[in-house]
């Protein structure tokens, strides 16, 4: 098949159609074969190599562009249709690539404040042919962005860039960034927030990868000193940024969260049929440990697929988003701290390539709790938001 004209256009409105199709696709394809249980030495191969499983996807039959608008280079269906490319990947034992992490999380805010970036730019985003990172946080704004303090100011009809910003997703390999920015006063606090997208190549950006424990450079640290910015990059209005930023954390919590329970309970099962491989006998309780943590994997699935429905169904995710959120961390964790034990000395001293992902997984896990907004955070909004229970006393 190649091309999309000869794709069955009732997909949009047929899940099912669409899920039975696209796995008869993963299984006979043989080009997909390559992208199968392959272990990269860096993050910048493991993106590259993803992105190149996008651009295939797309490029026979377009499977991977259903789920999102036509406007934006899609096939129509919604955020289920994406759902299932992400189940039928980890079934047919494809990496979900990584790109779509940010797809997800930041393309439907795009979309929605400024179409036009999308129209121009979220087409090739789609194919695997650039991808977006992610950059909110600073050295001393974390959980509360609305005290940040890289600073945008208007100059006729552009935006002059100017700080610094910490911990960026995607920062080290992106394109495009999407900044959160302050336009109005620090002490206006989140009401003088914007969000404006920018090219990594423009003058004055200095991008400084973040090797984490693991040697990945998943993150950057960026530097804008004086970035001219086109004033038509802007999303959403002039001072809009909290209300896009907050629009954009309720797929952040249920996207993300789907995509990585679909991944979980592939990775769960590669590692019970590694553990078997190993000589010696399974530790003690290991049936046990592995089925406490599927639990906790189906539970973050459950929940997910409840927030899914309703952003399909054109609903928006409010607080509540952040029991996802809490969910999640607590499935990644327990699924990367369940193969350090079931592993034991090989989790820390074999060099099969299986075991060293499974390394490089637990020691990003760890971040698990804080990225995104800390556990306690979410906690609290859950709290204060969601059960209405009473503040806690100040001392």
């Amino acid at each position: 098949m190649t091309g999309y004209a000869l794709v069955e256009t009732s997909y949009p409105s047929d899940l099912e159609g669409y899920r039975l199709a696209l796995r008869r696709h993963l299984a006979s394809d043989p080009h997909l074969d390559r992208f199968r249980g392959r272990h990269h030495v860096s993050t910048e191969e493991r993106i590259s190599t993803d992105a190149e499983l996008m651009s295939a996807l797309a490029g026979t039959g377009g499977w991977n562009l259903y789920g999102w608008p036509q406007q934006i280079g899609g096939l129509g269906g919604d955020e289920r249709h994406r759902g299932i490319l992400y189940d039928e990947l980890s079934r047919a034992g494809l990496p979900v690539p990584e790109p779509h992490l940010l797809l997800e999380t930041l393309c439907p805010a795009v979309t929605r404040f400024a179409p036009h970036l999308t129209e121009r730019y979220a087409p090739a985003y789609l194919r695997g042919k650039e991808w977006w990172g992610q950059c909110f946080s600073e050295p001393e704004a974390g959980s509360d962005l609305a005290a940040l303090r890289t600073r945008a100011r208007r100059e006729g009809d552009h935006y002059v860039v100017s700080g610094q910003k910490l911990w960026t997703s995607h920062g080290a390999t992106a394109t495009r960034l999407v900044v959160l920015v302050r336009t109005g006063t620090t002490e206006s606090r989140h009401r003088g927030l914007s969000m404006i997208m920018l090219d990594v190549d423009s003058p004055g950006v200095t991008v400084r990868p973040i090797a984490l424990a693991s040697g990945d450079n998943e993150l950057a640290e960026i530097f804008f000193d004086d970035v001219v910015v086109p004033a038509d990059h802007l999303i959403g209005e002039e001072g809009q940024g909290w209300t896009v930023a907050m629009f954009l954390l309720q797929y952040e919590r249920a996207m993300y969260a789907w995509q990585s329970a679909s991944v979980a309970l592939r990775r769960i099962t590669e590692l019970r049929d590694l553990v078997t491989s190993l000589p010696g006998p399974p530790p003690d309780g290991a049936r046990r440990r592995i089925g406490a943590v599927y639990v906790d994997i189906v539970t973050l699935r459950a929940r997910s697929s409840h927030t899914v429905r309703r952003l399909a169904a054109g609903e928006t995710v409010g607080p509540e988003a952040s029991v996802d959120k809490v969910l999640l961390a607590a499935a990644e964790q327990g699924l990367n701290n369940l193969a350090r034990d079931l592993l034991g000395p090989h989790f820390l001293l074999s060099n099969r390539p299986e075991v060293q992902a499974w390394r490089a997984e637990w020691w990003y896990s760890r971040s698990a709790t804080i990225l995104g907004g800390s556990s306690e955070v979410q906690r609290t909004i859950l709290a204060d938001h969601v059960l209405g229970l009473p503040k806690e006393h100040q001392r």
